[in-house]
């Protein structure tokens, strides 16, 4: 079990890199170019942007380098380093996925961009992550179950730590 789980949080790693970069690298132009839904209201909002996008899964993809350096130690769990770029490309485009999907169901509940929305905000884009990751890898449940209660808190944690270095308005 603790072997199963440590593959699956290294073979996250880039889920984390990518949701985290658009707090830094972001901004631009919006993915939904501020058009609305036919509710009227914003589909994603202007905080979800495409240098963000691309930025993060960039940002994600590479940390595929680490990735398969770290699966390499770990003799059990190594991989081709072809393999781990594509999974970091897997879990990096999971991630946003998660997040843009958070943003429309928030949207759709008539919540403004950076209003909290308990677990959805903290729990979706690395379910979405582990989500896409099993398209090419075979996840264990209690694994993946573990992996999502401590990605909830370190997104707590690191929003609170953003928030106090000045890179976001909001502490979540």
């Amino acid at each position: 079990m603790l072997r199963e789980f440590l593959e699956l949080l290294i073979l996250s790693l880039p889920a984390y890199v990518a949701n985290a970069s658009p707090v830094v690298l972001g901004g631009g132009p919006p993915i939904d170019f501020g058009k609305t839904f036919i509710d009227g209201r914003p589909i994603f909002g202007r905080n979800k942007t495409w240098r963000g996008l691309i930025c993060g899964i960039l940002c994600g993809v590479l940390m595929g380098f680490p990735v398969y350096i770290l699966l390499k130690l770990c003799p059990v769990a190594a991989r081709p380093l072809d393999e781990c770029l594509w999974l970091a490309f897997l879990a990096s485009s999971g991630a946003h996925v998660g997040d843009l999907l958070g943003s429309f169901i928030k949207r759709r509940l008539g919540l403004k961009p950076g209003a909290p929305a308990p677990l959805l905000d903290q729990v979706l884009w690395i379910v979405c992550a582990i989500g896409f990751l099993s398209l090419a890898v075979e996840i264990d449940l209690l694994a993946a179950v573990l992996l999502v209660v401590l990605s909830a808190g370190l997104h707590v944690g690191a929003n609170v730590l953003a928030f106090k270095l000045g890179l976001k308005e909001h502490p979540w």
